[in-house]
């Protein structure tokens, strides 16, 4: 994954203000952030510049982007792309279990037989060795694996939820897919939740993915017990803070 913010100019026939947050939206989710060498402090005249617009809209867009925790605007020093604390990842992680477990369990009691066979399809070409060996593909056929299941559980609001969530999630699952051999132990349960869906078993299945998506919880807890995060404190010399969660390493 990139360190550094990448942007497409932006095509002027498009509605602008909401196009301008899109693109700034999806290259924030697109990045490492939780690397030491990530940009974290955004130019708007860069930005500005790549997009091919003035500063207004792009102020307005970054404006909505803080409301809902992309980044931080800070006065007199400038904005920048926000860490989430661990505490705070542990808290969405749990959240997206419980939604996307309900999710399984509904799926396996709504979905088609066709529409589950698309989850088998979208695994067939993995075994442990070949993610492992694919994983930037991997990591994206993941992601669009886990959107599946929401998909497949017929309530719009659940996945509505659950999507606005995973945005600030993505970047966590694709860092946390290059350690230990969580791509192997993702394999392997993914085919397991799937056939629990496939023969009708929505108990088995809620818990399965709700034990899945835990075992990214203790990963967690367990191999980030410093997450940086930015503050207005260090912001301007460093652009980012290490601090330890001692009360989750308590729990642990």
């Amino acid at each position: 994954m990139d360190t550094r913010l990448n942007l497409k100019p932006i095509d002027t026939s498009f509605s602008l203000k909401d196009h301008i947050y899109s693109v700034l939206k999806d290259g924030i989710t697109s990045m490492n952030v939780y690397t030491e060498s990530a940009e974290l402090r955004l130019d708007e005249r860069r930005m500005s510049e790549q997009l091919g617009i003035s500063r207004t809209p792009l102020r307005e867009a970054l404006a909505r982007l803080e409301q809902e925790g992309f980044v931080d605007i800070q006065p007199r020093r400038g904005v920048y792309i926000r860490r989430k604390s661990l505490e705070e990842i542990l808290e969405m992680i749990t959240v997206w279990a419980a939604l996307e477990s309900m999710a399984a369990r509904m799926a396996a009691e709504r979905a088609t037989d066709e529409e589950i066979a698309s989850l088998r399809a979208m695994v067939a070409a993995y075994n442990p060795d070949a993610a492992k060996a694919n994983l930037d593909e991997y990591s994206e056929d993941n992601i669009r694996f886990h959107q599946r299941i929401l998909e497949l559980s017929r309530c719009k609001l659940l996945k509505d939820v659950a999507d606005g969530l995973f945005l600030h999630m993505r970047v966590v699952r694709n860092r946390a897919m290059l350690e230990s051999n969580r791509v192997q132990r993702s394999v392997v349960d993914h085919s397991e939740i799937i056939k629990a869906v496939e023969s009708r078993q929505p108990e088995l299945a809620e818990r399965l993915v709700r034990e899945h998506t835990m075992s990214l919880h203790a990963h967690m807890r367990r191999t980030w017990p410093q997450v940086a995060r930015l503050t207005p404190a260090t912001a301007a010399k460093t652009g980012s803070e290490t601090g330890t969660d001692t009360a989750t390493e308590a729990a642990e």
